[in-house]
């Protein structure tokens, strides 16, 4: 029987299965980090600070990163609410 991630909003650290726990840690961390540089991507564009070349890499560069998630994901059996972990008081990571 296969372990499937309690969809609680919480990282799921279950001693007998530590790795999907792990996973799911990692790729929230790294999901946030997309979100950010993707955020100061725009930020970058919407100012003009870039060269149309500049912009068609880092459009490239954060679809592929995008694409690169959803791979993750998919091999960890993971999805977006399972790396919105929650974060009590504060609310919601993602």
């Amino acid at each position: 029987m296969e372990h499937q991630p309690q969809k609680s909003g919480r990282i799921q650290l279950d001693p007998d299965n530590v790795e999907q726990g792990l996973s799911q840690l990692v790729l929230t961390v790294i999901e946030l980090l997309r979100q950010l540089i993707e955020r100061h991507a725009l930020r970058r564009v919407e100012r003009g600070n870039l060269t149309d070349e500049e912009i068609e890499k880092l459009g490239t560069a954060l679809m592929n990163l995008e694409l690169k998630m959803e791979d993750l994901k998919e091999i960890f059996d993971l999805d977006d609410e399972d790396l919105n972990i929650d974060l009590g008081p504060l609310g919601n990571l993602l």
